[in-house]
């Protein structure tokens, strides 16, 4: 028996899905981005329920989160893409089982055609162009001869997209940065447009740059954090609701986290609790004791900072969080016992810890706290 469990809601992810899809409109492909684990929802269970309620293009991040995918859902109807990470003896791999991925240097383009010789079987590859985020991609510069490459080898390579990246949509402080961008890649466009034997489907967007600047979500755009309920930050939340004169966001949290009290007990005034020396009781305290830690994924930092549910109230967490348990103040508590719920992400009562307000006890962000959660922890399915 686990300690602690993930609920996943199924219905929120037919909400958000929903949500994304008439967004971005029905000339827009929309791949779901579930690299991360998918963002700590569990890519096996996230990536069939997606497939369910109608997604049939996902994106990762390495070779190894394909191979997960591809378990997971074996449908011939859904494409495959990698992002980033695929070493050369794993080409053969993707190539056989239809996995797309991106293509960013000479050498893995180079290998990529070999293997595709060996299998006889045309590799799907996705260029990247450098435009200023300063990480993987071809300069512009370089595309002609990438091209004339390509054009070589055209039967061992099919072009199936030519994308970028951006580098930090979700602040308004990036906006020289992401229109100097934007204008390198269409000077790209202009560029691959000019070979009429190439057919490619174009990629820039993100979740915050499909809100913020809808011109860059072209063919297809790569959504992550939004299908879990999130807008990306704050900013990009205000920019939307003001943007379309409402006041909540239209998005559903997607996950929940939970665990049951261990033990209760009674602690006199003048004692520390846990390790060192952190929390000092005052009073006589009564405290309860949860089973989880931070080889959990409950940051060290949230000692003497965290909340968490019991019984619809918000109780604090005292003391160091330890590898596998904390104590939690529950002295004014009506009743507590072993056994009771105890909610660490989600909702009890008409109370909720939410993802965002972690990022107000120790400055963590939304995508790094989900991805934390260990891909052990069991992920239950409820509507």
């Amino acid at each position: 028996m686990h300690t602690s469990f993930i609920e996943i809601s199924e219905s929120a992810i037919e909400n958000n899905i929903r949500f994304i899809k008439n967004h971005l409109g029905e000339d827009v492909l929309f791949s779901s981005v579930v690299k991360g684990n998918a963002y700590g929802h569990g890519i096996r269970t996230y990536c069939t329920l997606a497939y369910k309620h109608g997604v049939r293009h996902f994106s990762v991040s390495d070779a190894n989160e394909a191979y997960e995918l591809k378990k997971a859902l074996p449908q011939k109807d859904i494409s495959i893409m990698i992002m980033g990470m695929i070493d050369n003896s794993q080409l053969e791999w993707a190539v056989e089982n239809n996995i797309e991925f991106y293509v960013f240097e000479i050498d893995r383009l180079q290998a990529t055609v070999q293997a595709a010789k060996r299998l006889q079987i045309p590799a799907k590859v996705h260029l990247e162009i450098e435009t200023g985020m300063n990480r993987t991609g071809f300069v512009v510069k370089n595309i002609p001869n990438v091209i004339k490459y390509i054009q070589e080898n055209l039967q061992y390579l099919v072009v199936k997209g030519v994308c970028s990246h951006l580098a930090g949509a979700e602040s308004i402080s990036n906006y020289k940065r992401i229109t100097d961008q934007q204008k390198k890649f269409r000077n790209a466009i202009k560029k691959i447009n000019q070979y009429d034997f190439l057919n490619p489907d174009f990629h820039l967007a993100s979740s915050a740059a499909s809100i913020r600047y809808p011109k860059t979500r072209f063919d297809l755009v790569r959504i992550g954090i939004l299908q879990f309920g999130f807008f990306p930050t704050k900013e990009i939340l205000v920019h939307y609701l003001n943007k379309h004169k409402i006041f909540e966001s239209p998005l559903q949290r997607v996950i929940s986290w939970k665990t049951m009290v261990m033990d209760v007990k009674t602690v006199k005034a003048g004692q520390f609790i846990g390790y060192g020396t952190s929390f000092f009781t005052n009073h006589e305290t009564k405290i309860a004791i949860i089973p989880v830690g931070y080889s959990s994924g409950y940051s060290r930092s949230l000692s003497n900072r965290g909340k968490v549910l019991i019984r619809g109230k918000r109780h604090s967490i005292v003391g160091t969080v330890n590898m596998n348990m904390m104590a939690v103040d529950v002295t004014y508590a009506e009743h507590v016992e072993k056994g009771d719920e105890v909610v660490l992400i989600g909702d009890q009562g008409d109370r909720e810890i939410t993802v965002s307000s972690f990022n107000d006890y120790i400055q963590i962000i939304n995508y790094e706290l989900l991805t934390k959660l260990p891909d052990n922890l069991p992920r239950v399915i409820t509507k």
